[in-house]
């Protein structure tokens, strides 16, 4: 290990300089415009893992964009790592807001600010400059390990489940390692072992064939945008409390120790406000910010359109009306069950005077582990190599729908490995990453797979 963590430490320079190539590769999933950049990024991947000794590298077709797999698989007697991580990277809107341009790595202040930076471009590399310091200093890792890198993550990943059930012998392992979640707070390392499902639909509300001017029509008709805001309206109670029917039947409650535990967290109420800008926290009553974060599902409203919204004014009433909504999910919620019961609920109180339609748009599984498993135990020992302390374990209110789909199709257990920070806009204009987490991130990959073969054996 001494060799391997000495070449880490002597190559910060040259990893910052190649992550900033990698972070160069606009791979905007969403956006069809960047289809070949997507493209162009699969390829420097596979380049990049050819280089550091990987085998079988191989960018592999979906109905969508490619995912990259590469493996070595020569440590006899070794538990197996099946390593995910994503390529692609979030839209970059509004770009006028960013203070240097999202495709071209600017270090400012400790910190490396590109899009894909934090969210997952950093998070993957670090991985490969772990393993490039095992391959090229012992020539030889103490583990088995095959990486899955996707190319759709942002987009709701959603041909991975099919590639994942059709491609089960090439995805054997022991454990899955997942490097695409944040750290509890700056200076505070940390396990992560659950995280929210999520369940994500449209609304659209038509009212007429066309618009209609308010005047000749206003008082006949019933107005779309105002029937969508009533339909909202009653997705919630004044305590927080969402009121579709069924929704919390399935909600797994938390423990004594978990409160305990997380009461014991560094978690400043007053701090975490002034760091959002709100002038003042909310949410379902009866529970701490923590718990409502982590442990409890939501209903939120993503995004609404209709009727006539540039400079000026313009009377009209409007045809149709759209909304995008999101639930985040805890365990043992069901995405389809909870997609069923909100389809039924919206039919209900929608009023008879307006067409409604919802559409489900894509969603995946809460996931939760025993954050006592030897798994999870060897990445915490890795984790305090890599940062001179021990990690906390916590919850996240984000979602990585494919654990679970690993879990289902593979029966592997995860380990979410984490090194990003809360604050780092992962999906906001300028996007960061804190380069002593990075470089004390490899650290921690390579003692991982050391630690990870110790607790196979």
């Amino acid at each position: 290990m001494f060799k391997v963590i000495d070449f880490i430490q002597t190559s910060r320079d040259r990893y910052l300089e190649e992550l900033g190539r990698f972070l160069a590769i606009p791979s905007i999933s969403a956006l069809p415009q960047h289809a070949g950049d997507v493209r162009q990024c699969a390829g420097w991947l596979a380049d990049e893992m050819r280089r550091i000794g990987l085998e079988n590298v191989s960018v592999m077709e979906t109905p969508g964009h490619p995912v990259v797999y590469g493996d070595w698989l020569h440590a006899e007697g070794a538990p197996t790592i099946l390593f995910y991580g994503h390529y692609d990277v979030q839209p970059v809107d509004p770009v006028e807001l960013w203070e240097s341009p999202p495709f071209e790595a600017t270090v400012r202040d400790g910190e490396i600010y590109a899009r894909g930076a934090a969210d997952d471009k950093g998070q993957v590399f670090m991985h490969l400059k772990a393993i490039e310091a095992w391959l090229s200093q012992e020539g030889r890792l103490p583990v088995n390990i095959r990486l899955l890198i996707e190319g759709e993550e942002e987009v709701g990943s959603a041909h991975l489940e099919e590639f994942v059930q059709t491609h089960r012998d090439l995805l054997q392992a022991d454990v899955v390692v997942v490097s695409d979640s944040a750290m509890f707070d700056r200076g505070v390392p940390s396990i992560c072992y659950s995280l929210r499902g999520l369940a994500y639909f449209q609304i659209d509300v038509r009212g007429t064939s066309t618009d209609l001017h308010s005047g000749s029509f206003g008082g006949a008709v019933v107005n779309p945008a105002m029937a969508l805001v009533q339909i909202l309206a009653q997705m919630k109670d004044r305590s927080g409390r969402v009121k579709i029917p069924g929704f919390y039947d399935d909600v797994r409650p938390l423990s004594d120790e978990e409160r305990a535990a997380w009461r014991r967290l560094p978690f400043n109420e007053k701090q975490f406000q002034r760091s959002i800008g709100a002038p003042k926290l909310s949410g379902e009553s009866g529970y701490t910010t923590l718990e409502r974060l982590w442990a409890r599902p939501t209903f939120e409203i993503n995004g609404l359109l209709s009727g006539f919204t540039g400079e000026g004014a313009k009377t009209v009433i409007p045809a149709t009306a759209m909304a995008k909504v999101s639930m985040r999910l805890v365990p043992d919620q069901d995405p389809d069950r909870i997609g069923d019961q909100f389809e039924a609920y919206v039919k209900k109180i929608a009023p008879k005077t307006v067409d409604v339609k919802v559409t489900r748009m894509h969603g995946g599984r809460p996931w939760i582990t025993e954050y006592d498993n030897r798994f999870v135990q060897a990445a915490g020992r890795a984790i305090e190599q890599g940062f001179g302390k021990a990690p906390v374990y916590c919850r996240e209110g984000g979602s990585i729908p494919v654990i679970s789909t690993f879990q289902r199709e593979l029966g592997l257990p995860a380990v979410l490995f984490g090194i990003g920070l809360p604050d780092e806009n992962a999906h906001a204009p300028n996007e960061r990453l804190d380069l002593g987490n990075f470089h004390n991130g490899i650290v921690a990959s390579a003692c991982l797979y050391d630690e990870i073969a110790r607790a196979g054996r």
